[in-house]
């Protein structure tokens, strides 16, 4: 009953936050209530007890993937005021998602019984010497080789193009030109002034 009581009040707390993520007009208000989304969702793995992937949610989404985040959403200068104006643009295609998203989320809870998920249990409790980690290592690096060698490339091109996003030219930004440095001459930058000595004839 303590379960089922903290599951639902965490489940809220993160309906909520989700809404803050993209109810927000702030950027840095909807980051941080990611975090908040975060955080809860480790909270709901700690009562299925996938201690691993809740310690790694915060460790590496909370402490590393959202502190970057914050930092390109300061450094990109967003123009809040053009923001506003273009909240409501796409706002059918955001309800679109959220209608199909809802709608998975209905057809997997209406027919639990065909795919085998019952909603109305929780997780069975393991035995003392069970080790989610082990588990969660042989099915990463065996079935889901290759899935998480593509979500690692992803990464890697997300990191890439948000880099690139900050070295975009401004008006009062200096960038290096590498090439020109390389192939300039010892004549362009180096004059030799010869000077009689002082006190000579």
């Amino acid at each position: 009953m303590l379960i089922q009581g903290l599951f639902y009040l965490f489940a809220t707390i993160l309906v909520l936050g989700a809404l803050g993520v993209i109810g927000s007009r702030n950027p840095v208000y909807s980051a941080l209530a990611l975090v908040l989304c975060f955080v809860t969702s480790a909270a709901i793995w700690l009562l299925l007890e996938a201690e691993f992937l809740a310690v790694v949610l915060v460790l590496v989404y909370v402490g590393a993937v959202m502190v970057l985040f914050l930092f390109v959403v300061m450094m990109l200068d967003i123009n809040l005021a053009e923001l506003r104006q273009g909240f409501t643009r796409f706002a059918w295609l955001g309800w679109l998602t959220a209608l199909a998203v809802i709608m998975e989320i209905v057809g997997v809870v209406w027919v639990r019984g065909a795919l085998g998920i019952d909603a109305g249990h929780g997780g069975s409790p393991e035995p003392a010497n069970y080790s989610n980690t082990l588990e969660l290592g042989r099915v990463l690096y065996t079935r889901y080789a290759y899935p998480l060698e593509l979500a690692a490339m992803l990464l890697l091109v997300a990191i890439i193009a948000a880099i690139a996003l900050t070295l975009r030219h401004r008006a009062a930004y200096k960038q290096q030109d590498v090439n020109a440095q390389v192939a300039v001459q010892r004549a362009e930058r180096l004059r030799i002034v010869r000077m009689d000595a002082e006190g000579g004839p």
